[in-house]
């Protein structure tokens, strides 16, 4: 449970996960860099400063000073031994006045100090114009011992090990983002190119960039795009053909039909109902291989389109009920999906028994559209097979038509990178969802 909580917060993009890579990898390359130049020779340094003050120190209290035959304080006393000018000795209360309360305990050299000289020593450090240190020895603890550096950093300077490793972080970063960005734009493009076979338009052949994998890679791809367009091309002109010589015949017969004489006025209505269904049928066939592929992808409001087949439908004998939530306008052809709803519509006025109901519903990321009917449903084993081409549905709801419609509805929603779902309403009926992404 922990780990995938964990996990949903990892990037999943290629780019994102190599850029994270290469910065991981680089930050613990830092960290080492910086821990073995501080260990082998900023703290040989130190202690080689902290051992030359001790020694110092040390030489304060060797020789024994007759404070009272010279009617000196022990601080005096120290500062009147004292040889560099960049040490002095300073009472508990003129320590303060000179600012120890305002220096930094630092654990490692009081302990190094404490082995120097003999005893528990507390070493503090401020950064003033110069380097403080202040000192208070085993052999006098009620007296602090300032020494101070006169080649100190400043205040406001970075010393030159960060200054080194923070521009070489920042340039490895910058070149690990620019490598991984490369090495990503073909991948991008690969993407961008199947989510256009996807929705029905074959771009033209990708260029050859990036590495020989990526390369290979695109070569497949341009060879499947190829030939899935040469396939559609193929299957449409097939179509194509196949409609335009049955529709011959059929005007031929629907011509012959009208020169019948009135004795035979039952057949020829029959003959005319025939033709008509055959043609609606021919019309399904051009409508599944068409597509609408010439529509443009524009901003519409899916509400709109509701409310305008609503309004055609008003004088059918049923019920059209409008549920809609304000929804925001989002990319899609707009014939497709009006096709999508009117068939939806189309199917639930046909197995439902006069009562229709149309929803729509917005989410941060996609919307929906339902239509519902108060009909007998379907078995749930089946609806997955009804989006299949010249599937129909079960005896329940009739086997009416072609079976392209749920066909044509589902080839439309994906091709708009949605999807389409059927379920039976709890009263009684079938629900088809509908949902299209924002972007």
């Amino acid at each position: 449970m922990k780990l995938r909580f964990f996990r949903q917060f990892l990037p999943r993009s290629a780019f994102s996960q190599t850029v994270l890579l290469i910065g991981s990898l680089l930050l613990i390359n830092q960290l080492v860099s910086y821990w073995t130049v501080a260990v082998y020779f900023i703290k040989p340094s130190y202690e080689q400063i902290n051992e030359l003050i001790a020694r110092q120190v040390k030489l304060l209290f060797i020789d024994e000073v007759d404070i009272d035959r010279q009617h000196l304080t022990l601080v005096d006393a120290l500062n009147a031994k004292v040889r560099n000018d960049g040490m002095r000795a300073y009472s508990q209360k003129q320590a303060r006045n000179a600012g120890v309360n305002d220096a930094t305990y630092y654990g490692f050299w009081s302990r190094q100090m404490s082995e120097y000289l003999g005893g528990q020593t507390e070493v503090r450090v401020r950064q003033a114009q110069y380097l403080q240190i202040w000192i208070r020895p085993p052999q006098a603890p009620d007296i602090w011992i300032k020494v101070t550096l006169n080649s100190g950093i400043n205040e406001d300077e970075l010393s030159p090990l960060t200054l080194y490793l923070l521009v070489i972080g920042a340039l490895s970063v910058i070149g690990g983002w620019a490598f991984a960005r490369k090495q990503n734009r073909p991948l991008r493009r690969l993407q961008q190119a199947a989510t256009s076979v996807s929705r029905g338009d074959f771009p033209e052949p990708l260029p050859l960039n990036g590495s020989t994998e990526i390369v290979e890679v695109t070569k497949a791809f341009n060879r499947m795009s190829g030939s899935m367009k040469q396939l559609e091309q193929d299957r449409a002109l097939l179509m194509a053909g196949i409609s335009h010589d049955l529709r011959t015949p059929l005007t031929r017969i629907r011509l012959a039909s009208e020169m019948m004489v009135e004795e035979d006025q039952y057949l020829k209505e029959g003959i005319v109902n025939d033709i008509e269904d055959m043609d609606a049928i021919i019309n399904q066939f051009i409508a599944y291989i068409r597509q609408d592929q010439q529509e443009l992808v524009q901003p519409h409001q899916i509400n709109s389109i509701i409310q305008d087949i609503a309004d055609a439908e008003i004088n059918r004998q049923g019920e059209i009920e409008l549920e809609l939530q304000s929804c925001p306008a989002i990319p899609m052809k707009a014939i497709s999906i009006k096709r999508v709803i009117s068939n939806l519509v189309e199917n639930a006025f046909r197995y439902g028994n006069g009562w229709v109901k149309i929803s729509s519903f917005y989410h941060k990321r996609f919307i929906e559209f339902s239509v519902e009917d108060n009909g007998p449903g379907i078995d749930e084993t089946k609806m997955e097979a009804l989006f299949q081409p010249f599937t129909q549905g079960d005896s329940a709801r009739g086997s009416i038509g072609s079976g392209l419609g749920l066909a044509i509805i589902k080839r439309i929603v994906e091709s708009h990178l949605g999807r389409v779902k059927l379920a039976n309403r709890p009263e009684g009926g079938l629900k088809a969802t509908v949902r299209l992404p924002i972007e």
